[in-house]
């Protein structure tokens, strides 16, 4: 039963989607699971068998224990069946595999696995919500040596960049079955690790089963519209200068080293001029390095026989119009039919926006744009809110004596964002109701530390960093920690314990002039405080002079889970928060 959020405990087995004796592909969805969030379909990771169903329909089993047995090919069904009859739990995960006897290794084919001992590299779910990944960088060539804890490939998850290390013993890559710029499903295939080095050849060309999603096309990247089984194309560099810092794989400085071959006078053909052990093989002594064409690499991908490299909206408007691909010629890049060459077929003129005289032309984005893997999240995670039953409570909060603190703390590095969640965490401790959420075992769940997430708008994305046990830090230390944070957010480096461990969120739009709003509650949180602009208003005042006076003030709005907290619960808290807010030498922290 796999984990299918970060509160999940257990499962209810909601319907098996293959059955008893059935065979299956990597890849394919064999069960739907009802989980603390919603109901998920559950993917096999290998091909083989449905050799027996453990759990039934409408069971629950905790997370982690078995619910089917999957005879995957090379195993033997009297030793499994004998394991479950046994009552001798999970049987182990083989992630290697010894070598056949055979006199000739099979020819190497997308459905022929060479028999050699290896470790597949499968897609890491890096957060909870993560249902695909994009490789942004392999951090080792094809062939190159990887060690046990050494980073092996950079992932792109629906929250940042992560680094992956490699777990496993120390080995050769000797597969990338995922190209840079492509994505794939957690859990697919991605590398191949082999133990010998004189088994790297044999897995050249091979591909899982699995889908990958090929890269969009992009000018800066040429290579990344290649399909996914295509091998990487060399790209023209120069030589590494003498004396300084040579970048080149771990087998070609090995095999340099064993042929006395100086790396600074070899030309790397790799990414920025990596050097590779072909590089070094293909070496001459004595010979000149080649000098760097000013011509720009071509690419030298070809569509499959019969197929035409088209874009889809060239390819809906061809089917459209009844119009054949394949008698358009493309000027898209690596020549794909563009829907402007169709519409050019068609005898379509490109329309021409009017543009009033001295106004500077402005371009519009049209068309479909799918979705970073952190605008699908959060999508995701905000349809989730609509099964939760919520309300909203505003109060209005003078700043005058807020102001005059944050003026004085500023100076020590001290944010309006620190500061505001300090005084949160102040009032959270006086009402503890509102730092917890609702549990799915029926009941409420109390978050023993207070832990303060605040969005973070990002390009093409929106993250929540979190400042743990705000209550128990000085401004200084908490000043320190959201810089730190917020650098990591804006690089897409934040761990998945510094986004997804907030018991409490706030937003802040009041910075664009935005004076009130009510913010949507996150998943797995019984509150968010939505800020808004400090304005300037008169209020009546019987000790000032006309007996009015200028202030300034904010309105917040929380929104609560109404399961576990209630209405007077939230009106309290404002009223606390309040309090704290306008009465800031109380607080009693420096």
């Amino acid at each position: 039963m796999p984990a299918l959020s970060s509160t999940m405990k257990e499962g209810k087995l909601s319907e098996w989607l293959t059955s008893e004796g059935s065979p299956i592909s990597s890849g394919d969805s064999i069960a739907t699971i009802e989980s603390d969030k919603a109901d998920m379909d559950l993917e096999a990771f290998a091909d083989g068998t449905l050799l027996k169903i453990l759990v039934e329909e409408g069971e629950t089993a905790k997370v982690g224990e078995p619910i089917a047995v999957i005879l995957e090919e090379g195993e033997e069904e009297v030793e499994l069946m004998k394991l479950i009859e046994g009552g001798g739990g999970t049987e182990p995960v083989v992630e290697t595999q010894e070598p056949a006897s055979s006199s000739s290794p099979p020819p190497v084919s997308a459905s022929t696995e060479p028999q050699t001992p290896h470790t597949k590299v499968y897609m890491p779910a890096l957060s909870s919500t993560m249902t695909s990944g994009k490789v942004v960088s392999w951090e080792v060539d094809e062939s190159g040596t990887v060690g046990s804890g050494e980073p092996l490939l950079t992932v792109e998850s629906d929250k940042a960049d992560m680094e992956v290390e490699h777990l496993g013993d120390d080995g050769f890559l000797a597969r990338i079955c995922v190209e840079e710029g492509a994505s794939c499903d957690v859990g697919e295939v991605v590398a191949v690790i082999v133990e010998n080095e004189e088994d790297v050849a044999k897995w050249d060309g091979w591909m899982p089963g699995a889908s990958v999603s090929a890269p969009s096309p992009s000018p800066a990247s040429p290579a990344a519209s290649k399909p996914a089984a295509a091998a990487k194309a060399p790209s023209a560099s120069s030589p590494a200068p003498s004396g300084g810092r040579v970048i080149a794989s771990p087998l070609a400085k090995k095999v340099a080293k064993d042929k006395n071959i100086d790396l600074s006078q070899v030309t790397g053909t790799g990414p920025e001029g990596r050097i590779t052990v072909s590089d070094v093989e293909g070496f001459t002594a004595g010979s000149p390095p080649k000098k760097k064409s000013d011509t720009p690499p071509v690419s030298s991908w070809k569509p499959a026989n019969g197929v035409v490299a088209a874009t889809p909206m060239a390819r809906a408007l061809a089917k459209k119009s009844k119009i054949d691909l394949s008698t358009i010629s493309g000027t898209g890049q690596f020549g794909r039919v563009t829907e402007a060459d169709v519409k050019s077929a068609l005898g379509e003129s490109p329309k021409k926006k009017k543009v009033l005289p001295g106004v500077p032309a402005v371009e519009l984005p049209s068309g479909f744009v799918k979705y970073s893997g952190m605008q699908s999240a959060v999508s995701t995670n905000m349809e989730a809110t609509l099964t939760v039953p919520i309300f909203r409570v505003s109060s209005t909060i003078e700043m005058n004596s807020f102001n005059k603190l944050y003026a004085s703390v500023k100076p020590n590095g001290v944010t309006l964002t620190v500061l505001i969640s300090k005084a949160v965490s102040i009032a959270i401790q006086k009402h503890p109701i509102m730092n917890s959420r609702h549990d799915s075992n029926g009941g409420i769940y109390y978050n023993s530390d207070i832990n303060i997430a605040n969005a973070v708008a990002l390009d093409g994305g929106l993250i929540t960093p979190v400042m743990k046990n705000t209550n128990e830090k000085s401004l200084e230390e908490l000043g320190e920690e959201w810089r730190d944070l917020v650098s990591k957010a804006r690089e897409g480096k934040l761990k998945p314990d510094e986004f997804n461990s907030g018991t409490f969120a706030i937003t802040n739009l009041g910075m664009f002039g935005v004076t009130a709003f009510d913010a949507i509650l996150p998943p797995n949180t019984g509150t968010i405080l939505a800020l808004g602009a400090t304005t300037e208003v008169i209020r009546p005042c019987e000790e000032c002079v006309g007996g009015m006076r200028k202030v300034k003030e904010m309105t917040v709005t929380v929104t609560c889970d109404h399961r576990p907290i209630y209405g007077s619960d939230a009106a309290i808290f404002l009223k606390t928060l309040k309090e704290v807010m306008e009465n800031p030498e109380k607080w009693g922290v420096k």
